[in-house]
């Protein structure tokens, strides 16, 4: 097995195409509530079908130009490699309420089950401490379960979610956004 390094973005690495093959099936769902001001949920089964964020409409956080991110003090984009081949990264900023927002993070599906998300989101955790911020939030869908129990699993509590943000470019769609938190 390849050894893993994450290591940040830089200019020389802009030139090169980041293919990372993020897809993932859908098997469950979370069901969401809201119980004396907590968010709890259960997961239910569903029907199994493929899902990959490349398939989406609109505008992905890694179709913005990479030099944006190169440099930057409030943000930044970290790599993972098994050996020399990328098998994963993070895009990370400073949102508004100062807390580290992870815009995207993927691992290709060949790497997954390595240890590899998980190191990404410790990069982020150091990332945010070393710039002064207070957390980090990120937000994913609920048919992302796995996604949601990973991020349940480095520490991020649910925040919020959302029925209605993914209705302006889908008015059909039944996705729900949820939002994750992870408070120093």
């Amino acid at each position: 097995m390849e050894k893993i390094t994450i290591r940040k973005m830089t200019k020389e690495d802009c030139g090169q195409r980041i293919d990372i093959d993020d897809r993932f099936v859908v098997d469950s769902v979370l069901l969401l509530s809201l119980e004396d001001n907590q968010i709890k949920y259960a997961v239910k089964s569903v029907t199994p079908y493929e899902k990959s964020y490349e398939d989406e409409t609109f505008e992905e956080a890694d179709d913005t130009d990479c030099s944006m991110y190169i440099d930057q003090p409030d943000r930044a984009v970290f790599l993972a490699f098994a050996g020399k081949r990328i098998a994963g990264q993070v895009i990370v900023k400073r949102n508004w309420n100062e807390y580290a927002c992870i815009e995207d993070i993927k691992v290709d599906r060949r790497f997954r089950r390595r240890g590899i998300g998980r190191k990404l989101v410790e990069q982020v955790k150091r990332w945010a401490k070393e710039n002064g911020m207070p957390g980090i939030m990120l937000e994913t869908q609920h048919n992302n379960v796995r996604a949601c129990k990973f991020y349940e699993s480095c520490g991020f509590e649910i925040g919020g979610f959302d029925l209605n943000i993914y209705k302006g470019i889908n008015r059909q769609t039944d996705e729900i956004a949820v939002y994750w938190y992870y408070t120093f």
